[in-house]
């Protein structure tokens, strides 16, 4: 020893070494701070504390050492290798994290012992690793026995050392436990710098390669500031584990003192009750000092030593759980529900037992009343829709109810209690089988299969037996606490066979039979997905009846279905292979067809237009059923069916188009028609937004007196890049996509507005499209907007086609009475060209008819014309109703009319359509009429 206090007094500088000892204290502290952290860790986080440990307390021993090798004077000019000292700090960590990670992980004496050896040999080896990478000019010599004392100084203390940082509790503990690592740090150094000898010799190395002792400073300064840092950093989580460590434990004890539906017992592990919360206290009727100490069993009705078996349980499986009848203070007793959980230590040692219980009386009650409703149940059992058997544990029959019987055709004594399960299917297989043994046993063989099913299937969900068409049975099982389990058989072919029917419907057309629209696409997209991974080709064919309506119109709904049936019976007829042909709804159908050469299809489009080469028979009556067909193709005409289906709905309409072509295919100018059209209608919708609709105004005369009887009002569209758009082309698309709506309002309102300006016998006259008629109220917007402009319901005339009125005649005639009541004049427009005017004139008692401007341009050329013009004057006269003549240019025309008695005139001869008119009659017109009409 006294060689060691030599060398500590001659050979060090005592300033470095009580620096270094302040280092290696400051290292210790944050180890076992550390180490303690470790402890209440787990898992990943545990093994992050670890690596955190054994690193600040290696770079605090490596800081250690180097600091008192600094303070350590040879008398010789000194420099330090860089490779050996960083080699040194290197398995200074490694060691210690290893040894950290043995002495957590193994508990006990040798998991100590391995833990400090490998930590004290992990300093030696830092402190000799160390010592090589001084250069000096002279050779080392060591005593090999003060070398393996310092070893074993190294070593020593780290087996107490470590329990104490590891497992300790107290802070003394750790005092020690850090003393301890000090000692064995500081021990190994200096008995190891004892052993050390110097004999003078020449340098042996290039000082440049060298590192001064003022870098060393440098290097160890940072290290030591490094780990008095992480020291800190560690002390500051540590405490703010605690802190919220701590804060928890007044959560969880507020919170369970303040529970009043639950009592919380904590038991010692003698079972005695150590405390407990509120909802306890008033359950119980114990003041908790007076409960304090007593046994589990003072608070149950439970026979000797029963407490104890409870308290073993809970320890052996890590709670029990029951229920019973317990005790109050004051002797009276109620029935609870109660579990006991063990509780451990982070270390896993036994602490005790907590007791939750909760009063269950009321359910218990509950219990007892049903149990005396045992008997009305086991009588609606007998009545139950299902069939019903109990079993027990050993797979044999304890009940079963009449409806089980019932539905296996067998009789009352067949199937009673006592009998095995597997003697049970048997005998209900049998009963119903009507074929040979190798039938039965095939069917017998497949309900055991499905009843071992049931049983093993944990959510109870029933399995389907298709026992045949006819027997349809669900077989659910739900397994009971003692090992028996219940099985119920309900007969569900009516509802198998009512949801193949719904199945059936939703993939098909309620009337033919055939595939719908989302069967169809199914199957498209299925084979174009096909046909793109093997190279082959797909055709779409949209095929739309030409005029059916007019069957549906003329011969009645039920002809025209009967119809669809046929023309869908023939084209299922030429179907082949895997095509399909289905529809889509109304008169229109689907069809398709995959392919590899163009003679496959071809042949395909052949046979669909067969079908319709032949007339149909209804009610003795023939009628010919004719088609626009549209085809595209994949992949030439799209790669995807949205598009596939919309190029071959466009190559249907240029078919439906076209005069004597009634199949078309696909070709890319399609879309340019398709595209202007949506473009039209996207510059429609922000047309009136932009001020570019127009009302004009074409004036109407009295071919008997020549005076201006009003004017009609014309919409116009001038586009800001088209020009003047033609209202045949824009009002079509208006009325498909609704906004016919809102412009047919703002005509009305400007006209009715323009009109309240004119004289008083001056009307207007507006049209009215078919969509507008659908308005449930129209009536009530009509009325609003003479109410707004002041203008007098008598000089309003709405106009309105045959076709607006055939499409929908009942609708259309009430909102048109509706309109008329209110004073408003009604015009049938364009008469003539419709499918029934004299039925239409019949059903409605309209104030004016207007000849189609067609008839008048051909009446010079055409004698039909001019007896059509004849007539409608005729009919108007007869029926007491005027008749306005459209489209007059010239004077033959006017000639015309004026000789078969036309009462009102209307055309470029009286003026163009113009803008916001005075209403005040030009005199120059006005004379000519007048002239006219005197037959001058």
């Amino acid at each position: 020893m006294l060689p060691i206090l030599f060398c500590i007094r001659d050979r060090h500088d005592l300033v470095l070494v009580i620096l270094a000892a302040l280092v290696c204290i400051a290292s210790a502290g944050g180890a076992v701070m550390l180490l303690r952290q470790v402890r209440r860790s787990s898992g990943r986080l545990r093994r992050k504390w670890l690596a955190i440990a054994g690193t600040v307390t290696g770079f605090g021993i490596w800081a250690t050492h180097f600091i008192s090798i600094l303070g350590y004077d040879p008398g010789l000019v000194t420099g330090y290798h860089p490779l050996p000292t960083l080699a040194s700090l290197g398995v200074a960590v490694a060691m210690t994290v290893l040894g950290f990670t043995v002495a957590c992980a193994r508990r006990g004496r040798w998991g100590a012992v391995m833990g400090a050896s490998i930590v004290g040999g992990g300093i030696a080896a830092m402190h000799y690793l160390g010592m090589s990478a001084i250069e000096m000019p002279a050779l080392f010599r060591w005593d090999s026995q003060y070398v393996l004392a310092s070893i074993l100084f190294a070593i020593a203390p780290l087996v107490l050392a470590l329990p104490l940082a590891i497992r300790g509790r107290t802070v003394s503990s750790g005092i020690v436990a850090g003393a301890l690592l000090v000692l064995a740090v500081m021990l190994l150094h200096f008995t190891g710098m004892t052993s050390l000898s110097l004999i003078p010799s020449r340098p042996a190395a290039d000082p440049g390669l060298t590192l001064s002792p003022g870098i060393m400073s440098v290097g160890i300064s940072a290290v030591a500031f490094l780990t008095l840092v992480l020291s800190v950093v560690a002390a500051a989580i540590s405490r703010n584990a605690t802190l919220a460590i701590r804060a928890k434990q007044r959560q969880f004890s507020i919170l369970v003192k303040g529970i009043a539906d639950y009592a919380i017992c904590m038991l010692g592990p003698d079972g005695r009750v150590t405390s407990w919360n509120e909802g306890a206290a008033r359950l119980f009727g114990y003041a908790p000092d007076a409960a304090r100490g007593l046994p589990l069993d003072a608070f149950r009705e439970l026979a000797g030593g029963e407490a104890q078996k409870m308290l073993s349980a809970a320890l052996r499986e890590g709670s029990y759980s029951g229920e019973g009848w317990h005790l109050r203070q004051d002797g009276s007793r109620f029935w609870a529900h109660f579990s006991i959980q063990t509780v451990c230590d982070d270390e896993g040692r036994h602490m005790g037992f907590a007791k939750i219980t909760r009063d269950m009386t009321r359910l218990k009650e509950d219990q007892d009343r049903l149990e005396k409703m045992r008997l009305q149940l086991d009588t609606a059992m007998e009545h139950m829709h299902q069939g019903l058997c109990l079993f027990d544990a050993s797979g044999h029959l304890v009940l079963r109810n009449r409806r089980f019987l019932e539905m296996w055709h067998l009789a009352e004594s067949d199937v009673g209690p006592g009998l095995h399960v597997s003697d049970v299917q048997a005998m209900a297989i049998r009963a119903r089988t009507h074929g040979g043994e190798e039938g039965m046993e095939r069917q017998l063989e497949t309900m055991r299969s499905l009843m071992d099913q049931a049983r093993d299937t944990p959510s109870g969900s029933p399995v389907v037996y298709d026992f045949d068409e006819d027997f349809i049975v669900s077989i659910a099982t739900r397994l009971l606490p003692d090992g028996g389990w219940v099985s119920t058989f309900s007969d569900i072919t009516e509802r198998r066979q009512s949801e193949a029917r719904i199945a059936h419907l939703a993939m098909h057309d309620g009337l033919t039979g055939l595939p719908n629209r989302a069967h169809f696409n199914e199957r498209v997209d299925t084979e174009i997905e096909l046909a793109r991974r093997t190279g082959g080709r797909l055709g779409v064919a949209v095929l739309d009846l030409d005029r059916f309506k007019e069957i549906n119109d003329t011969r009645g709904h039920s002809v025209g279905d009967e119809a669809l049936k046929m023309l869908s019976s023939r084209l299922r007829d030429v179907l082949a292979g895997d095509e399909i042909v289905a529809r889509f709804g109304g008169d229109e159908f689907a069809a398709a067809k995959a392919f590899r050469n163009d003679g496959e299809f071809d042949d395909f489009v052949r046979r669909l237009a067969s079908c319709f080469d032949e007339a149909g028979t209804a009610n003795d009556n023939d009628y010919v059923l004719a088609a626009s067909i549209g085809i595209a193709l994949y992949p030439q005409d799209g790669n995807c069916r949205e598009q596939i289906l919309n190029n071959a709905d466009l190559a249907m309409y240029r078919a439906k188009a076209s005069i004597g072509e009634n199949i078309c295919y696909y070709e890319k100018g399609m879309d340019e028609v398709a595209r202007d059209r949506r473009q039209i209608a996207n510059d429609l919708r922000r047309a009136l937004e932009r001020d570019e609709l127009a009302v004009l105004y074409q004036p109407q005369r009295s071919l008997r007196t020549g005076e201006l009887t009003g004017y009609e009002a014309l919409l116009r569209w001038r586009h800001p890049v088209r020009g003047a758009v033609s209202p045949a082309d824009f009002i079509p698309i208006a009325e498909e996509t609704g906004e016919i709506f809102a412009i047919g309002e703002w005509v009305l309102r400007q006209a009715c507005h323009e009109a309240a300006r004119w004289p008083e016998q001056c009307k207007v006259a507006v049209n009215i499209s078919a969509v507008q008629l659908t308005q449930p109220n129209l009536p009530e917007l009509v009325a609003q907007i003479l109410l707004e402009s002041g203008l007098s319901p008598r000089r309003l005339e709405l106009e309105i086609t045959e076709t607006a009125i055939i499409s929908d005649k009942l609708r259309a005639l009430h909102v048109l009475r509706a309109i008329k009541g209110m004073g408003v004049s009604i015009a049938i427009d364009d008469f003539g060209t419709g499918y029934s005017s004299l039925d239409t004139l019949h059903s409605f008692p309209f104030d004016k008819i207007k000849i189609d401007k067609s008839f008048l341009l051909q009446a010079h050329e055409r004698p039909q014309a001019r007896a059509i013009i004849r007539a409608v004057l005729a009919l108007g006269r007869s029926l007491n109703v005027p008749v306005l003549a459209e489209g007059v240019e010239s004077d033959v025309q006017l000639t015309l009319l004026e000789d078969e008695g036309c009462d009102e005139v209307q055309g470029y001869l009286f003026g163009r359509p113009a803008s916001a008119p005075s209403g005040r009659d030009d005199g120059e017109e006005r004379a000519k009429a007048q002239a006219r009409a005197q037959g001058l």
